[in-house]
């Protein structure tokens, strides 16, 4: 009898839809005001999707202007920065931009690609082809920026560069060879530790304006706290003193040690709390989240 019973319930929920959700239709979830394209690098023929998320007010201000937050590592990053600054973009807490994130060369790995676009010099000890940031660099600048200009209402200045970890330092790359294009950085544990710290024997090159640079680090990314290889509290320690102490160049270095992080948590938290520093706004659009 227990059986019978259990036969007509089983019945009785596929009729009225109650039945597993193997069976269920399934719908595809997308950030809100986002889609993708793809851009070509001329110089090496690769393609990269990139990630654009639009902020809520573009479509009905349309003669107002944005900021561009750009962020590698963008398959990951561009969902954790979308997700983290809705809620302060939408009550006004933080000034609203335009996300885009930066993906990985298409039939690459994203290993392969970044450590080939994201290292500065050449290291024949790496399994990876490396050494190709300068290349990358320039794509970013002469290709991705300007096709971004044209095709979203961007403010003249205010942009940002988003980097974590080897991301972080193709951001410190940038940041002192090419003194235009963004007036913003937040690096998220810098790996500031690739080849022999050869980073921090680069000259910023003279910049006609002043930037802001916000460096993050989990207090546990360090060989003793958590056996990692390398010394990433160390590193954004000389890189934050390197850039307070650099001659002939305008830039305002902020350190945050993020207590009880370690090199997988420490990103989401920089992420934000570098765009507070950056975007902060004292406009009051609510004081709780709706219900």
């Amino acid at each position: 009898m227990n059986k019978l019973y259990a036969c007509l319930f089983f019945i009785l929920c596929s009729a009225l839809g109650l039945s597993s959700s193997v069976n269920a239709d399934t719908i595809p979830f997308q950030i809100p005001r986002s889609h993708s394209l793809e851009l070509a690098d001329p110089a090496s023929k690769r393609i990269y999707p990139l990630f654009i998320k639009l902020p809520k007010s573009y479509m009905n201000a349309p003669h107002r202007r944005y900021p561009l937050v750009l962020i590698t590592d963008g398959d990951s990053a561009f969902q954790t920065i979308s997700g983290a600054t809705q809620v302060p973009m939408e009550f006004g807490k933080l000034q609203e931009v335009i996300l885009v994130g930066l993906s990985y060369s298409k039939g690459s790995s994203d290993q392969v690609s970044r450590i080939r676009d994201f290292t500065p010099t050449t290291d024949n000890n790496w399994k990876y082809l490396t050494g190709k940031a300068t290349e990358h660099a320039t794509f970013i600048h002469d290709v991705i920026l300007p096709h971004l200009s044209n095709s979203y209402r961007l403010t003249g200045s205010g942009h940002t560069f988003i980097g974590h970890s080897l991301g972080g330092l193709l951001g410190t790359y940038m940041l002192l060879t090419r003194p235009t294009g963004f007036n913003n950085y937040i690096l998220g544990s810098p790996s500031i530790w690739y080849d022999s710290e050869s980073i921090l024997s680069i000259k910023a090159a003279p910049s006609p304006i002043p930037r802001k640079v916000f460096v993050g680090v989990g207090s546990l990314e360090t060989p003793v706290k958590s056996q990692t290889r390398n010394d990433m509290v160390g590193g954004a320690k000389k890189l934050h003193r390197k850039l307070i102490e650099e001659k002939g160049v305008e830039i305002e270095s902020k350190l945050l040690i993020i207590p009880g992080a370690n090199h997988g948590t420490s990103f989401p938290t920089t992420a934000i709390q570098g765009l507070d520093w950056l975007y902060k706004t004292n406009l009051q659009q609510g004081s709780s989240k709706p219900q």
